[in-house]
């Protein structure tokens, strides 16, 4: 089984934000797949279904960015799902061009709040990453103003294209290694 874990800030004023395209990758995966929601438990909302022939929970925490860890954790250990091989976490990185995705085994928080608390909760940084690129933030702005803002038209096209690649690469991640996914989507948007 494996526990994929979109992140993001739950509530209407945070859709289609920078900091949300972890959820809306989950909910990509979800369409995708046909994988019914399940309910609220363990701090997010989340879903059981099958994804190329492999048993998963698909996870939004409804923690807030900076505690996802409470709700990885607790559900990492309710489902007895080791980090290392089992958990799939999706979010956004400053870091990477809007459009561009990243897939890593493991690292730092890199200054990501939400990944800074699953590292903390779970005691390890040793779990995969599908990071998808929402750009700098320009000059003179707050960082959180930033993740908070939404995308313009040109750099949602390249975002949304960006959402379908992570979700595709969880398929690959799933039917074959991370190895194979990192080798097909570790390169710029084109």
């Amino acid at each position: 089984m494996y526990l994929i874990v979109g992140l993001g800030n739950p509530s209407k004023e945070y859709e289609k934000t920078r900091h949300n395209v972890g959820f809306d990758t989950v909910d990509e995966l979800i369409e995708r797949h046909n994988i019914p929601q399940s309910g609220v438990k363990h701090k997010a909302m989340f879903g059981k279904g099958m994804i190329e022939g492999q048993k998963v929970i698909v996870a939004k925490p409804l923690t807030f960015m900076n505690l996802s860890g409470e709700a990885v954790r607790a559900m990492a250990d309710y489902y007895k799902i080791d980090p290392e091989t089992q958990l799939i976490i999706i979010y956004d990185d400053i870091d990477l061009d809007p459009g561009q995705v990243r897939i890593r085994k493991k690292g730092s928080a890199g200054g990501h709040n939400g990944i800074k608390s699953i590292i903390s909760h779970l005691g390890t940084q040793n779990f995969y990453r599908i990071k998808i690129g929402v750009g700098a933030k320009p000059k003179g702005w707050d960082l959180a103003d930033h993740v908070l803002s939404r995308f313009s038209t040109g750099d949602r096209k390249l975002v949304d294209d960006a959402i379908e690649r992570a979700a595709a690469a969880v398929s690959v991640i799933l039917s074959e290694d991370i190895e194979a996914a990192m080798n097909i989507y570790n390169r710029k948007a084109e």
